[in-house]
């Protein structure tokens, strides 16, 4: 398999999928954004997904040779050294934190040696880029949480987790679009609807958008 890096490598994900693996950060997310888009247009009988530091190409090996798809891949990913990426939308997501909203804020705040008004302060002081979307319909990867916030998962996954729910699951932030089994430490909840199938766009959030979440009272 082609290696293009120490940390980049493009390697099996099965008999009929290659995954282009790249370090987690927001400048290798971006170029991974732009081999997306390419790859998306030069090898459309390939289904791409775009994973948080990886993008995964499923295809059929009777209609197109894994070397081929490798060399599609890793000059795709050259290409995008360099490459613009455009801008996405800056969304604003009011929440409501604590309480019965957010159960586990004093977990997090626990987990973090900060008070739980500490903990809401610095979550909403971040600005949090979509990264991927992923696990549900308009389920958003955010990256850019305060590494003082990341909490572990919860032993015990809930079997329903409200729809709006803002959560933190590691070094991540996330909002769940739709109610849902879920691990992730629930610290508020919105009333956005971060996904709608009867939308002309149905997921409110894509790839490359800046989210930030604005405390309100209850």
């Amino acid at each position: 398999m082609p290696e293009t890096s120490p940390s980049v490598m493009i390697q099996p994900f099965g008999e009929a999928a290659l995954m282009l693996s790249v370090d987690v950060a927001l400048a290798t997310q971006r170029r991974l954004w732009a081999t997306w888009h390419a790859l998306c247009a030069r090898e459309p009988q390939v289904e791409w997904v775009l994973g948080m530091g990886n993008l995964t190409g499923f295809f059929d090996p009777l209609a197109i040779a894994t070397t081929q798809l490798e060399r599609a891949i890793e000059a795709a990913w050259l290409d995008s050294n360099g490459a613009e990426t455009e801008m996405g939308k800056r969304v604003e997501i009011p929440v409501v934190y604590g309480g019965e909203a957010g159960p586990d804020l004093a977990v997090v705040a626990e987990q973090a040696g900060l008070s739980c008004d500490e903990v809401i302060a610095r979550h909403a002081a971040g600005e949090y880029v979509v990264y991927c979307l992923g696990f549900l319909p308009g389920f958003a990867y955010l990256g850019g949480l305060d590494p003082a916030l990341a909490c572990p998962r919860r032993a015990s996954p809930r079997l329903s987790v409200p729809a709006g729910s803002v959560a933190i699951g590691g070094a991540q932030t996330a909002v769940y679009p739709l109610a849902s089994p879920g691990g992730w430490q629930l610290i508020g909840r919105t009333d956005v609807k971060l996904f709608d199938p009867y939308r002309e766009t149905p997921g409110l959030l894509s790839p490359g958008d800046t989210v930030v979440f604005v405390p309100r009272p209850a």
